[in-house]
């Protein structure tokens, strides 16, 4: 089994900020997307929301990449593309493993800091170079911007059960209370050896500390049978899953 730390939303570089904590909750704001707005930030409730975050650089009616999706039956689908995907392939992600998705935030009164918002167990994997017309039209309803924004070589979708996190509960943060953001509590289990990106030895600090990698998408670790990583994203999920 693998978990796969998956970057996703607003930071400085892409959208000029972080996402917002609002009233306990956070709120991923997709980034800004490069093609025909099919997407809208006020097609999705977050106008407001974006146009702040982004100090003003942003506008209700801008596009926006709304990936990963969340859907209301509990579903959840993420689209990866490029070297990101090639990295996941290569790292022989699967059916079974599980995105759990973090991205920069900042409530008020708050520094900026990384944390989980979201996750995607993989119940299948679908490259679209092989969909046939029924999941095409499908995503196409969903308005998915994987099969909106005309197709690249390796486009896949990832898709199963998921959900955004209700509440900004302590277990989903990411970031040492006294940051810098990409200052990492690191979990116990996880080691120099398992994660993707992160193999040089500086990265490991002492005090189960984790400098993480300030660019990069997708960081894949294998746990395979760990009882403790096991218990350790199981009750990620349960905080995420939260009311």
């Amino acid at each position: 089994m693998q978990c796969v730390f998956s970057r996703k939303g607003f930071d400085t570089s892409s959208g000029g900020g972080p996402s917002p904590i609002i009233s306990g909750r956070p709120v991923s704001l997709p980034i800004p997307s490069s093609g025909p707005p099919e997407t809208t930030y006020e097609d999705l409730g977050l106008g407001v929301q974006a146009n702040r975050a982004s100090k003003g650089k942003i506008g209700r009616n801008n596009g926006c990449h709304h990936d990963p999706m969340f859907l209301s039956c509990g579903e959840a689908l993420l689209g990866q593309c490029g070297a990101a995907q090639t990295h996941l392939a290569n790292q022989g992600v699967a059916v079974g493993d599980v995105f759990l998705f973090f991205g920069l935030f900042k409530a008020e009164q708050e520094k900026p800091h990384h944390r989980i918002f979201g996750y995607l167990r993989v119940e299948t994997i679908l490259d679209l170079r092989r969909a046939d017309d029924r999941q095409w039209s499908e995503l196409r309803a969903l308005k998915h911007p994987h099969v909106m924004a005309g197709q690249i070589t390796n486009d896949t979708i990832y898709r199963g059960p998921g959900r955004e996190a209700r509440t900004a509960h302590p277990a989903l943060r990411l970031t040492v209370e006294e940051g810098p953001p990409s200052l990492w509590n690191k979990p116990r289990w996880l080691k120099r050896a398992n994660l993707s990106y992160h193999d040089r030895e500086d990265r490991w600090l002492p005090g189960s500390r984790l400098k993480s990698v300030a660019r990069g998408q997708e960081f894949v670790s294998r746990i395979g049978r760990g009882r403790q990583a096991r218990e350790w994203l199981e009750n990620v999920i349960a905080a995420i899953d939260a009311e």
